[in-house]
């Protein structure tokens, strides 16, 4: 459950209020006591003894909706007429459309953007394959494909419902990056049928974004897209967690005055992220890595629970070979890095960490411990939400690096690509404005884009992938 008021849970109420003195006070004054958090109100028509508003309310889930929306109805000359979920509301009909960028008003436009004109430009690419960059879609377009089994904290629940998550993403693309993507939901889990299909759809595409596709098959579909395809591939719940963790440890290590290689870090969760937070961690040079799952830590030689991920994690990390549970890994750590979900670990846990603890609960929308609980034991929290400082968000990565990759029109993405895109994000933020509420910028901090961009575009030209 939310402890506050979120606009993830905004509804708009419309009432006919008898048009007398006081009405309005006592409609804010029963949406307060209810707990909601009151937005705008606006008239929608007013006639003689009556008045109708729209009140806009934000809530902590559904059954707050209700709540108000009771103690609203429970008031004497209020009628309810309607309530409108906003949430819903913004999704009606879908969220991204496909536009032309050049007018069609005769048949001298026609001739030219299809028949018979179009048949030179197809032609030339026929020629000479490169010229798709530049005559069509391809140089500025990215695939966001899934299969729906591991959508947000909502788990396996289908292409179908995961759709709203991939249109969302498309408009990100969009809005910040100016890169156009396109949602493709795939209705089968099977991992050969997922890269073939990816495979064959490629053409069209600068960049395939791999999205909410459960572990372990993540990790096989994406390995073979990037030996099989000559773009670049990017499973994003790994890479592009791991990229802003990253960023984001940095800057504690610049806030402390601490070597980042030195710090000891406990990660909850050998999924996706986990397992990709675990190798960008190790590959930037933090030698003390500890990863946890529901059996207790990785180490070498454990049987419960094991895959040949696991097992390769397990030869990497935990060099002291630590055997328990995530509340003994934690005993001296400086790092607690959630990527599992809620209530993982408890104040007491926190409280055997270093002195400096710092706490990355990144499960969303319900973290590894209550933000609350958590605050008065550490020097850094993040969360993977918005209503608290820090948030740690794949939005501030994946834009920039698909805009940097595509402007260089890359022939993949590589670890270094990766390095450049954290350190880029990271230093995004000034010396002088670090604090413990600010280890990483703002999702809207459009400067963000543009430094990703361009450090990966550079590194990119440096390690041989860049055709451009």
């Amino acid at each position: 459950m939310l402890h506050q008021p979120s606009p993830s849970y905004s509804i708009t109420i419309r009432v006919e209020i008898e048009n007398r003195i006081g009405m309005f006070a006592s409609i804010a004054t029963a949406i307060s006591r209810a707990g909601g958090d009151l937005g705008s109100v606006d008239i929608v028509h007013a006639e003689k003894g009556k008045i109708v508003r729209d009140v806009t309310v934000n809530a902590r889930d559904d059954a707050h909706e209700k709540e108000i929306v009771r103690a609203v109805r429970g008031i004497e000359g209020v009628k309810v007429l309607r309530v409108m979920d906003r949430t819903f509301t913004a999704h009606e009909g879908g969220k991204i459309e496909i536009r032309s960028k050049i007018a069609v008003r005769d048949r001298s436009d026609l001739s030219k953007v299809y028949t018979p004109g179009v048949a030179r430009v197809c032609m030339d690419i026929h020629a000479h394959r490169e010229h798709a960059y530049r005559y069509t879609i391809k140089g500025n377009a990215v695939a966001i494909v899934t299969d729906g089994t591991a959508v947000l904290g909502l788990g396996n629940i289908g292409p179908y419902a995961g759709m709203p998550v991939m249109e969302g993403k498309a408009m990100i693309f969009r809005e910040f990056a100016g890169v156009d993507a396109f949602p493709i939901a795939l209705d089968t889990t099977d991992t050969e049928e997922i890269i073939r299909t990816v495979r064959n759809i490629a053409p069209a595409f600068g960049g395939i974004n791999l999205e909410d596709i459960s572990a372990p098959r993540c990790f096989e579909i994406e390995t073979r897209l990037r030996q099989l395809l000559d773009i670049p591939v990017f499973h994003d719940d790994q890479h592009g967690t791991a990229v802003v963790v990253l960023a984001a440890l940095i800057n504690v290590a610049r806030l402390f005055k601490k070597d980042i290689r030195n710090f000891r870090v406990v990660i909850a969760g050998s999924g996706a992220a986990g397992v990709a937070n675990a190798r960008m961690l190790s590959a930037f040079g933090v030698r003390h890595i500890i990863v946890c799952d529901r059996s207790g830590t990785l180490y070498r030689g454990r049987r419960k629970g094991m895959n040949v991920y696991k097992k390769l994690l397990a030869c990497n990390t935990n060099p002291s070979c630590l055997k328990g549970n995530i509340s003994d890994a934690l005993q001296g750590a400086d790092v607690f890095i959630g990527l599992s979900g809620p209530n993982v670990i408890t104040a007491e846990d926190i409280k055997k960490m270093s002195k400096n603890r710092v706490v990355f609960a990144l499960a969303n929308p319900e973290p590894e411990i209550a933000p609350e609980d958590a605050l008065p034991l550490v020097r850094v929290l993040a969360t993977g939400r918005s209503d608290y400082p820090n948030q740690i968000n794949n939005m501030l990565g994946f834009p920039g690096i698909f805009r940097g990759l595509l402007d260089v029109r890359s022939t993949g993405v590589n670890e270094e690509v990766k390095f450049a895109a954290a350190r880029a994000i990271a230093h995004t933020i000034k010396d002088d404005e670090l604090h413990e509420d600010y280890i990483i910028p703002s999702i809207f901090d459009r400067r963000v884009v543009h430094a990703v961009s361009g450090a990966v575009a550079e590194v990119a030209r440096k390690t041989g992938i860049a055709r451009h």
